[in-house]
């Protein structure tokens, strides 16, 4: 049987070493990368603890980093892989952004706004929709949160 990670594209097994380092340094193991072009741009893991700052989720720190690298604020060309589905503030990023499509792996029916709760990219507030594939690298994303959150209880 082959190794459900190592299927995976580069861009999410970069994600989730993100994610993975987000876990060692005791953040939410949540990663992020941005490509264009099959190049990646930016890459970040969770930092909110670190950083004081409940906005510095994985997907905001990795779209800022993507921004200041290309020298614009809104990024089309650009694909955004992230190991759980965004939470309602990252899809409005991701929208603001105008990032062209979103890979995510886990499914958040609690937090996540793609799939689940607000749906940001189906609402008539919603500037901008990406194209939108969830479930890609879920097994070893969700697996990571889970792990994560045992240790805490």
């Amino acid at each position: 049987m082959q190794d459900p990670v190592f299927s995976l594209s580069l861009p999410m097994r970069l994600a989730l070493d993100e994610a993975a380092a987000a876990a060692a340094r005791g953040e939410v193991p949540v990663g992020a990368v941005v490509v264009r072009n099959g190049v990646v741009i930016a890459r970040a893991g969770n930092r909110t603890e670190e950083l004081m700052d409940p906005t510095a989720h994985a997907e905001c720190l990795a779209l800022r980093e993507a921004a200041r690298v290309l020298g614009s604020p809104r990024l089309p060309g650009c694909d955004l892989y992230v190991t759980l589905e965004p939470c309602a503030l990252c899809a409005a990023a991701i929208s603001l952004f105008r990032i062209r499509r979103l890979y995510f792996g886990a499914y958040d029916p609690k937090g996540g706004a793609v799939d689940h709760g607000p749906r940001w990219f189906q609402q008539p507030t919603c500037l901008h929709a990406p194209e939108s594939y969830g479930g890609l690298g879920e097994r070893p994303a969700a697996t990571l949160l889970r792990r994560f959150f045992s240790t805490l209880r």
